[in-house]
């Protein structure tokens, strides 16, 4: 049995993660405030308002320094702030000041790629990488072992999930594919593996790419796969330190 190690939620697409003691999870849905907005490129398809791909989306695959974002929401007004070691913070209503975000990023954006265009509310699920609405989850084993082979520490933040577990062995988490996890009062039924891109080869901190995760994947593994995507199958309450059963 192991437990829940730590919890994400990551209010807008690519710009920003944010850590919660606890959430309660509704059957169907996703990680609640996780993805609820994304910001759509100037050549999306997409003006949101449903599930869209994620090439038409801004993201740390295309623009590392975005990585290093961090986010705070107020609770009673629904404002984010979001910070950056190379900017300056930004406070904004994400439903009426989408452009004051276009403008605060457009410096972390590279010149070759797409530019940002829009904010965009995600819809009925949040804009998560899978068409479903999943909730990713990771276990600090197989995180260790990365950084093992690497032969250094690195964040966890790396790999922008949701869900962290204790107590499981390195990659037991592809084993439970089909399977359903007790996590606090909540059931998860895990649905697939997370296929991983070059985000997650870049520091947290500083937004520079710093470290061959992929490559560590693929030597070690043979694949690019890290964590696993989830659906709430059963509505409850999980927090950090709740215990974990796989059913």
């Amino acid at each position: 049995m192991g437990r829940v190690a730590a919890l994400w939620r990551h209010p807008i697409k690519a710009h920003g993660r944010e850590p919660v003691d606890r959430a309660t999870l509704n059957e169907g849905q996703t990680f609640p405030g996780d993805r609820r907005w994304a910001v759509a490129h100037a050549q999306a398809r997409t003006t949101g308002g449903k599930w869209a791909p994620c090439a038409n989306f801004s993201r740390a695959a295309k623009a590392p320094a975005l990585m290093a974002i961090t986010a705070q929401t107020d609770e009673a007004t629904g404002r984010l702030t979001l910070r950056h070691p190379d900017l300056w913070d930004l406070t904004l209503d994400p439903a009426i000041q989408g452009d004051k975000l276009i403008q605060w990023v457009r410096p972390l954006m590279p010149a070759d790629r797409a530019a940002s265009a829009r904010l965009v509310p995600a819809g009925d699920h949040g804009m998560t990488d899978t068409a479903f609405a999943s909730v990713s989850i990771h276990t600090t084993a197989s995180h260790r072992a990365i950084e093992g082979r690497l032969g250094r520490p690195l964040s966890t933040e790396r790999w922008r999930g949701n869900i962290w577990l204790d107590g499981f062995a390195p990659w037991e988490e592809f084993d439970w594919l089909g399977k359903t996890l007790r996590i606090g009062t909540a059931e998860l039924t895990v649905q697939e593996r997370i296929t991983r891109c070059l985000a997650t080869t870049a520091n947290p901190d500083t937004g520079k790419r710093d470290a061959d995760t992929l490559g560590v994947l693929n030597d070690a593994l043979g694949h690019q796969d890290f964590g696993v995507y989830a659906v709430v199958s059963k509505s409850g309450g999980i927090a950090t330190g709740d215990s974990v059963k796989v059913l």
